[in-house]
């Protein structure tokens, strides 16, 4: 019933918390005996009490054989008392540990996704979307728990109390066992039958629900744009579109699920009904030792024997649940990243900062080369000014540098070696980054610094800040250094956004400096103010800026000219470029 090929992912990730599902398993077994002996107080209080029945042979062994209807009725209700407390913190104790296990379970598969999301390359994060990875964290890193401790081991627990109760059953009356067992092949059969349906009705409401949240996401996150533009109303169509499929899958299964429930409900009615029939005719023919009290106890068996029966199957259909969630976190887990770290990468404390491009080309995919032989060298200390119009190739190159994408052709090396024969972690520990625009997270001024460095101290933050002038306006601001600044740093200036990511890169220290064109979206005043920022921060760094301003470049002493993803030249005549440029600004 339960494909092996399908579960063998999930079975590798419970492999960690094998002893502590082991004990959760012997926990959850504790309720057999329980079970099983819930129903004796009837028997007794039925065939003993009310009637003249002797004891049970096993119950003699302890009170004797002889015992007065007065005791009798303490025994049962004693023993009816003592199964209900050991029931009743049996099942405390199974509730305790196995949020216990599964919230410990839980948190590790998310901590193991996150890490593994944070290694994959930004062409993976662009193609499948941020909101996609935050619905796979939350909502399918659970599912590994929904498998092995909400639906695995109540299988197994169901499988055992199953063969239990059969075998008091046979030895009770083995041909009323005979025909309470005659329906559980149909039970089986259904599974099968619904097992399919209910699981692509998972996949697809998983599905679903991840791409409305990548809407919801994206349009709040671009809720300016949005309004701007007026499509408040296509972008909630959107949404509630998917929204409506995950309605409809969802429907489906519960309607599966309902369909399925109801068929044996029908068939534990009639099972029920026939081991009543013949089991009263058993009593009144007096065939065996089948007595009234008996017939009780056979019959809470049955039952109970369904109930087994039942959730053997619905605990298959809710693996087949489980398992769509596990399919879909582990594929991001088996997901090889694009930028792979060499076993014998080389550690690097602080690079010299010569860079080289030998030629380099490059595609993001087959048919959409960016770059092409590119070959250029900038010594350490140099500060190169890269230009070009939009679509040559400028941001590409500085990706490149970062290694957040690998050339195609070509090598690049950093103080003579490839970037590739780096740890990663130390190569991108070699550059300050400081981007068109600036990304800051919903926390305070100085964390937001601190991220550079993530255990700068407060002196080393306002040193910082003060090297990127915003000493000024930080003391300025409601709480100064703890003032959150709000999603993306809305509640700053563009300005402002900007030299706390100046304050970054002077934290940082880093022996390579990357400006991707880190003005071009202020104003004049501003930009003049925020290139002299940078013109301190440049001083003892390898540069690479990246502008399509003439005046960002005036403090480089090297120009790279790229054209169609070609270089066009190279050359120290900064201002003779800067020249061009502006010709080319006057023109248009």
């Amino acid at each position: 019933m339960l494909r092996l090929n399908h579960a063998r992912p999930a079975f590798e990730d419970l492999r960690p918390y094998l002893w502590p599902l082991v004990v959760l398993l012997i926990v959850s077994l504790l309720a057999v005996p329980m079970t099983l002996i819930f129903p004796l107080p009837i028997k007794l209080l039925v065939d003993s009490v009310l009637g003249s029945q002797p004891l049970p042979g096993y119950l003699t062994i302890f009170v004797g054989s002889q015992v007065s209807k007065t005791l009798a009725l303490w025994l049962a209700i004693s023993i009816l008392m003592a199964t209900a407390v050991l029931t009743y913190l049996q099942n405390l104790v199974n509730v305790w540990y196995s949020n216990k296990v599964g919230n410990r379970m839980t948190l590790d598969v998310r901590a193991r996704l996150f890490r593994q999301m944070q290694r994959l390359s930004v062409a993976y994060h662009d193609t499948m979307g941020a909101a996609d990875s935050a619905y796979r964290t939350l909502n399918d890193a659970p599912m590994l728990r929904s498998f092995g401790i909400d639906s695995l081991i109540p299988l197994t627990t169901s499988i055992l109390t199953l063969g239990a109760m059969i075998l008091v059953m046979v030895f009770l009356d083995w041909e009323l066992a005979l025909i309470a067992l005659l329906v559980s092949p149909l039970m089986f059969l259904l599974t099968f039958v619904f097992r399919p349906r209910i699981r692509a009705g998972w996949r697809k409401f998983r599905a679903s629900e991840s791409a409305a949240m990548a809407v919801a996401q994206e349009s709040l996150g671009a809720s300016r744009l949005v309004k701007s533009y007026g499509q408040e109303e296509r972008k909630n169509r959107e949404l509630v579109s998917h929204y409506d499929a995950s309605l409809s899958a969802s429907l489906k299964v519960q309607v599966d699920s309902a369909v399925y429930s109801l068929l044996v409900g029908i068939l534990t009615a009639a099972g029920l009904a026939a081991v009543l029939y013949i089991g009263i005719g058993h009593v009144q023919a007096g065939i065996g030792n089948l007595t009234l009290g008996s017939l009780l106890v056979v019959n809470y068996y049955v039952t109970q024997l369904y109930g087994p029966l039942r959730n053997v199957g619905q605990s298959i259909l809710e693996i087949q649940m489980s398992l769509t969630g596990v399919e879909r976190y582990r594929a991001v887990l088996d997901e090889k990243p694009d930028v792979p770290e060499l076993p014998n990468a080389i550690p690097l404390a602080r690079g010299r900062g010569n860079i080289a491009f030998r030629n380099v080309s490059f595609a993001y995919t087959k048919d959409h080369p960016v770059l092409h032989d590119i070959t250029f060298e900038l010594p350490s200390g140099n500060r190169l000014g890269v230009v070009g119009p939009t679509g040559s190739g400028k941001t590409t190159l500085s990706t490149l540098l970062l290694r957040l994408f690998d050339p195609t052709e070509g090598v690049i090396t950093l103080d003579d070696l490839d970037l590739k024969d780096y740890k990663l972690a130390d190569l991108r520990n070699q550059y300050a980054v400081v981007h068109q625009e600036t990304v800051l997270f919903s926390t305070s001024v100085a964390e937001n610094i601190r991220f550079a460095k993530p255990n700068a101290t407060m002196d080393e933050v306002i040193a910082a800040a003060t090297a990127a002038k915003a000493q000024d306006f930080i003391t300025n601001l409601p709480n100064g250094y703890d003032t959150l600044v709000g999603e993306r740093g809305m509640k700053l200036s563009g300005g402002e956004r900007q030299r706390i990511s100046l304050a970054r890169a002077f934290l940082k220290d880093a022996p390579i400096l990357i400006l991707d064109e880190p003005t071009s979206s202020l104003d004049v005043h501003t930009e003049s103010a925020i290139l002299d920022t940078i013109q301190e921060l440049m001083k003892g760094r390898t540069t690479m800026m990246i502008a399509h301003r003439p005046s960002t470049l005036r403090d480089c002493n090297m120009i790279l000219v790229l054209e169609d993803g070609r270089v066009n030249r190279v050359t120290s005549e900064v201002e003779s470029v800067i020249s061009d440029m502006q010709a080319v600004r006057v023109q248009t």
